[in-house]
């Protein structure tokens, strides 16, 4: 079967694979990420002067500065602590267990970004739609100083969106039920339904939760095709990468972007151009890492 190997994930989950245990695991943890990201936010507020805090307030809401898009990516650091403290009192489940074996989980995620960044390079030399070429955002010494950080910000954001949708909800569902139509449908809708956004997007936010779900459909594929979370973990971040470090749409998490769109996200007509390229990207990123890891 094309996911034997997705059984190195669910395995850990059967000794706590009812439905009781996924809402009560749900539901602690959603509870301790919001009492640690309100602690996240205090924490910041003494960290910087009153008068600081009040100018960096504004830009951190919409990630348009630096500062703002860091702080914005390293609150899901608090969903890694507040999973992992809710998988050990819930299901007495190690953390790793979510990932994977760690050294194929490491080797997969290197090979599959490999493969991603080469096919960004190719992306990258493709004419866009006429009117829609990139424009100069952020100074590249600026963006050269703030990478290492965010870097590291990015990883911690699209691993914590991992090791929930795919790590956690998926092994605890394919645990419970033998479709896949469940244990990779349902995190995929409901990661689609979390980026529902009509206040950011306007009535443009179905769009991107048709894209959202493709891409949890995506993941949760290579996950359970390869058995860890390193290949959806890649796709995640080169994903993300290219979104928020190298170009971003005007407004909107575009603080540390080296370009923009000239568009914001509320642009109808952009975003619908723009969403077969995604959507092909998307599938070609997806048959990329199937490729370079022969799965």
């Amino acid at each position: 079967m094309r996911y034997d190997a997705h059984d190195s994930l669910v395995a850990p989950a059967r000794a706590t694979a009812r439905l009781t245990y996924l809402i009560g695991g749900a539901v602690l943890g959603t509870l301790l990420f919001l009492v640690l990201s309100y602690s996240y936010a205090q924490i910041l507020q003494l960290v910087f002067p009153s008068d600081v805090w009040a100018r960096l307030s504004p830009s951190i809401e919409n990630a348009t500065s630096p500062v703002g898009v860091l702080v914005n990516l390293f609150i899901f650091a608090m969903l890694i602590i507040a999973l992992a403290v809710a998988l050990r009192v819930v299901h007495k489940r190690r953390f790793v267990t979510l990932v994977g074996a760690l050294g194929p989980a490491s080797r997969q995620f290197r090979r599959a970004l490999v493969a991603m960044l080469v096919l960004y390079v190719v992306i990258m030399m493709l004419p866009l739609p006429e009117g829609m070429e990139p424009e100069p955002n952020l100074a590249f010494g600026t963006w050269l100083k703030f990478l290492p950080l965010a870097l590291i910000g990015l990883f911690i954001q699209v691993f914590a969106e991992e090791v929930v949708f795919r790590g956690y909800l998926q092994s605890q569902l394919a645990a419970r039920f033998s479709s896949p139509l469940i244990w990779i449908g349902v995190p995929s809708i409901g990661f689609a339904l979390l980026h529902y956004d009509p206040a950011t997007f306007g009535t443009n936010a179905w769009v991107v939760v048709l894209w959202a779900g493709a891409f949890g459909i995506a993941a949760g594929d290579l996950t359970a095709r390869f058995g860890t979370l390193g290949p959806a973990t890649a796709l995640h971040f080169i994903n993300n990468f290219g979104a928020i470090l190298i170009t971003a749409p005007q407004g909107q998490f575009d603080g540390l972007a080296l370009y923009s769109y000239p568009f914001s996200v509320e642009d109808g007509a952009a975003f619908w151009a723009f969403m077969p390229i995604d959507m092909m990207i998307l599938a070609c990123g997806w048959l990329a890492i199937r490729l370079a890891l022969r799965g």
